[in-house]
Parts: C-alpha cells; sequence; structure tokens
C-alpha cells in the first residue's frame, strides 16, 4: 500500500519550481568541475540530457502511481529529486546525496508535513536499490520502475545510437547496439512488479524489436534478429 499523506498536496507551480532548483542544480555541478566533470563529453552525462532523464521518470513514474494506487505526490517529488546529484556526487552514494538536497529544499522552501518529507527523501536514498522491488514503499517502487522504463524503448534505442557516434562506430554495429536495448529492455521487464510498468516495459520492447527487424531488412550483412 502506498503512503497516506492526503494533507501534502503540491500544486503544479511547486513542482515547476522544484524542477527548475534541480536544473539548476545540475547546471552548477558541471560547471563548478574542473575540466568540465567525469565523463561530460558523452551528452547523457550533461546537465540537459539528465534534465531530460529526470523528467521522463518524473511523467513514467506518476503514470504508475495513478493507476496503481501509490500517492502521486511523494512519487512525482521523489522522481523530480531521484538523479539531482548524478553529476557531482559518485555513483554509489548519489541517492543518498540526492536525499539530503530534497530534505534541504523541502524543509527550507516549502510547508510540508514532515511525513511527507520523509517519505520523498527515502524513496530518493532508495532508487538505486537492487534487491526485490516489492519489498520497497509503494512510492518508491513506482520511482524505480520509472527509471529502469525510461532506459529502454525508442529512447533507449535513440541514446545507443548516439553513443555509437562517439565510440568512433559505423551504422554497421547497429544492431549489436539495439541488442543491447534489448537486453536492457528484457531485463527491466524482469524486473518490475507492477501490472502497469510490465505492461509499459513489453509496449517499449516491441517497438525495439520492430526497429532490429527492420535494420536487418535494409542493412547488409546484419544477422537475423536472435529472438
Amino acid at each position: 500500500m502506498g503512503v497516506e499523506i492526503k494533507e501534502s498536496r503540491v500544486t503544479d507551480e511547486e513542482l515547476d519550481r522544484m524542477a527548475a532548483f534541480v536544473f539548476e542544480y545540475l547546471s552548477a555541478s558541471v560547471e563548478n568541475e574542473d575540466e568540465g566533470g567525469r565523463m561530460r563529453w558523452y551528452p547523457w552525462h550533461s546537465a540537459d540530457y539528465r534534465h531530460n532523464h529526470i523528467l521522463n521518470v518524473v511523467e513514467l513514474a506518476e503514470e504508475i502511481a495513478r493507476a496503481e494506487g501509490a500517492d502521486v505526490d511523494v512519487t512525482r517529488v521523489a522522481a523530480l529529486f531521484h538523479d539531482v546529484a548524478k553529476l557531482d556526487a559518485e555513483q554509489d552514494i548519489h541517492a543518498e546525496e540526492g536525499a539530503r538536497v530534497a530534505r534541504e529544499y523541502l524543509q527550507s522552501r516549502g510547508d510540508y508535513p514532515q511525513s511527507f518529507v520523509d517519505a520523498v527523501c527515502n524513496s530518493v536514498a532508495e532508487h538505486s536499490y537492487q534487491g526485490d522491488l516489492s519489498d520497497l514503499p509503494l512510492e518508491t517502487q513506482c520511482l524505480v520502475e520509472a527509471d529502469l522504463l525510461d532506459k529502454v524503448g525508442a529512447n533507449g534505442t535513440a541514446l545507443m545510437l548516439l553513443r555509437m557516434g562517439y565510440e568512433a562506430r559505423t551504422h554497421m554495429d547497429a544492431a549489436e547496439m539495439v541488442e543491447r536495448v534489448l537486453e536492457r529492455g528484457r531485463d527491466a521487464a524482469d524486473r518490475v512488479q507492477t501490472d502497469t510498468a510490465e505492461s509499459i516495459a513489453y509496449r517499449r520492447l516491441k517497438r525495439v524489436k520492430w526497429f532490429r527487424e527492420w535494420l536487418s531488412d535494409e542493412v547488409s550483412a546484419i544477422d537475423e534478429p536472435a529472438f
């Protein structure tokens, strides 16, 4: 069951201010690092990409939360802050650091109930959890599922193909890169728990399979898909 925080309603204006803060924080993280920061030459390590990923996760997490009966406000605010520290903290601590940033923001820029703040920050801190998602509160589960799903489907395929250029690959390697997206999508479909997330995962997998089939039809010497 989701957490019961009926008095915590967050307006669209408040969400917009949070999103603006997150983008500013990400941008400052890049500017403050020597030589552009860790792997900044990859576009998905930029503030623009990370912010877009966050907004995608907010949309997916909200869709899952509404369908599954989770607290939508907790879920979408946690989704907004889940990667706020991605560009200035090491990968293994970015979730905890993001929770710290979220708590500081929520406690200093609004009159939110402590139960709401705690629920949001706990979700942010646990969004990298690698165990069984059914062990998590429903709001956190919706966030983790959304985070997984943004890396598959058409968006994941576009990012993989973009990566080819940065690795000096040719279009002949496209099938291999798309297969990686399929593998990631299958892993996501196996890991998600809610019916809503599972439906989204299989819908996105289908799109990638279609693209892989089109590649095999149009590019010589690409093997037939093995699925």
